[in-house]
């Protein structure tokens, strides 16, 4: 079995349809696959959330736990104490991904916002949830300026939780890409020490998923995991 959590550098750029490729490409491969989004926020109770966008472009060919979900579009430990809902503990969502770990061959974890948001009691965050679970941490960033920064500290707090990062996926990437953005590609590696291991077009989101399916395995070098194996 095997868990990998998709991170990001901050928030809107790109985490969940970065998940959804990975996810599809497994499933393409002959894979079980799950999805775990700890927390959503900034979503009402009958709303649809990340995962319901997951479902979209996988054509329901994955299965997705939510463990909490918050109206206010904040940070989940602030949320949850606004809204009065009970916060989530580490120990709640390394329970829940290890069951879905023991039922799947990929697990994939999907943080809220970027890694050091706080997700819960005590002010734990997905670096947290990455090291108890041995798991590795993909960086889903940006493809314009500030990147550079923004990636290299997400990949240096990885390390100092002790979390492998096998590369880095831009969740968004311009159909014509500006003069910062195309030295942006070739400059990451060099910056943060691991590759780029793909690039996802510009409003790929929006694409039914027959189509989605059929061009997932174009935007992505991070090959999925052979059945039974581990990343621990």
């Amino acid at each position: 079995m095997s868990v990998l959590v998709v991170t990001g550098t901050s928030t809107d750029v790109g985490k969940t349809v970065a998940t959804a490729a990975l996810a599809v490409n497994a499933v393409t491969a002959g894979l079980r696959v799950a999805v775990c989004k700890p927390a959503q926020t900034g979503v009402t109770d009958d709303g649809p959330g990340d995962l319901h966008e997951i479902l979209r472009l996988t054509g329901d060919s994955v299965r997705v736990v939510e463990l909490a979900r918050y109206p206010d579009p904040l940070a989940p430990d602030t949320a949850a104490r606004r809204s009065g809902r009970p916060p989530l503990t580490l120990d709640e969502i390394i329970d829940t991904v290890r069951r879905l770990d023991a039922e799947h061959d990929l697990t994939l974890v999907e943080g809220a916002g970027g890694l050091l948001v706080r997700l819960g009691a005590g002010g734990f965050t997905l670096a947290d949830v990455a090291a108890a679970l041995g798991a590795p941490a993909v960086i889903v960033a940006a493809a314009g300026l500030g990147t550079l920064n923004h990636t290299a500290l997400t990949v240096a707090a990885l390390r100092a939780a002790g979390v492998e990062c096998p590369g880095v996926i831009i969740g968004s990437w311009p159909a014509a890409p500006d003069l910062a953005e195309q030295c942006n590609l070739d400059d990451l590696p060099d910056v943060t020490g691991v590759p780029v291991v793909g690039r996802i077009p510009a409003g790929s989101g929006a694409l039914d998923a027959h189509s989605f399916a059929a061009r997932a395995s174009r935007w992505s070098d991070l090959p999925p995991p052979a059945p039974a194996a581990t990343y621990a």
